[in-house]
């Protein structure tokens, strides 16, 4: 947020030329018990945040906790017991976060996620895939096995803990979770928030501290020069399509602070920011990280 006694013998005084006085019996000693395991391990689980679908939380555990959990997913803490989780797009009605001593005794309670209504498009065409060559594989594969690995890392930054600022300001040309239904079928959602300011080279900022754990060197083949940044606690941002990067993979970088430059590059129909923002495997609308754009 962060036994034992005994009785003294008392003292006896030898008169001389008399008997010893009589003396009351020595009490008995007393110990002071130790706490039982509900005593040990008691207290509650702060939690605030956004707690909706692609919403977030902070909170703190009581002392003592050794293990947390949320829906399953295990939950890193620091030294003062706080903490940070992401709520996926697609999460339920309900998480249990769940603390554990190392004793195994546990304090749980239920979150209620509030349900979003999702910008959604039905067309009435099929849905078409194309099966992708093994020309472009060889390409790909690397490109998914750096980004994996990259949001696998883990930095001691707390930019978690901030609030988040706009990366850039311009026309919002995509939002986070909208969905295109093909005759019924679901294709994929977008995976975050398409900024769009005017141009290309107009710089972005990072919107909190971090380490940048990826900086492409040329750009991927979808993501054009991609930029991931660790916001430390599972927390990550990926910034997507920039025509050149200011930053190279290491660097620690602090809340506004010029991180790249707007452009089209990767698999994009013009100049914009794609902004996303993964905790672990949950995908977060950043939209609901941000204050109203001034």
């Amino acid at each position: 947020m962060r036994f034992g006694s005994g009785a003294a013998l008392a003292p006896i005084a030898l008169l001389l030329g008399c008997a010893a006085p009589t003396l009351p019996p020595a009490p008995a000693p007393v110990s002071s018990p130790l706490p039982s395991a509900e005593e040990a391990y008691s207290g509650a689980i702060f939690v605030e945040g956004a707690l909706e679908q692609g919403g977030w939380l902070r909170g703190r555990v009581p002392p003592g906790t050794a293990r947390l959990t949320l829906g399953g997913a295990r939950v890193a803490f620091d030294s003062e017991g706080r903490f940070f989780a992401g709520i996926d797009r697609d999460a339920p009605a309900s998480l249990r976060i769940t603390g554990s001593a190392a004793n195994r005794q546990t304090i749980s309670r239920d979150l209620l996620v509030a349900r979003r209504e999702w910008q959604i498009e039905r067309v009435d065409v099929p849905l078409r895939g194309s099966v992708p060559s093994e020309t472009f594989m060889a390409i790909r594969r690397p490109e998914l096995a750096a980004i994996e690995a990259a949001r696998a890392r883990r930095s001691d930054s707390a930019g978690w803990l901030q609030t988040f600022v706009w990366p850039v300001k311009g026309r919002i040309s995509g939002r986070f979770g909208s969905q295109r239904i093909y005759q019924g079928v679901p294709g994929s959602y977008h995976s975050g928030l398409d900024i769009a300011p005017g141009g290309s080279g107009a710089p972005f900022v990072a919107p909190a501290d971090g380490v940048v754990v990826l900086a492409a060197q040329k750009p991927f083949s979808l993501e054009g020069n991609l930029l991931i940044v660790d916001h430390g606690m599972g927390l990550n941002s990926a910034f997507l399509h920039s025509s050149r990067l200011a930053v190279k993979q290491g660097d620690r970088v602090r809340q506004g602070q010029t991180i790249g430059y707007i452009g089209a590059t990767g698999r994009a129909s013009g100049p914009h920011l794609h902004w996303s923002l993964k905790w672990q495997d949950a995908r977060l609308d950043p939209l609901l990280f941000l204050p109203p754009m001034p």
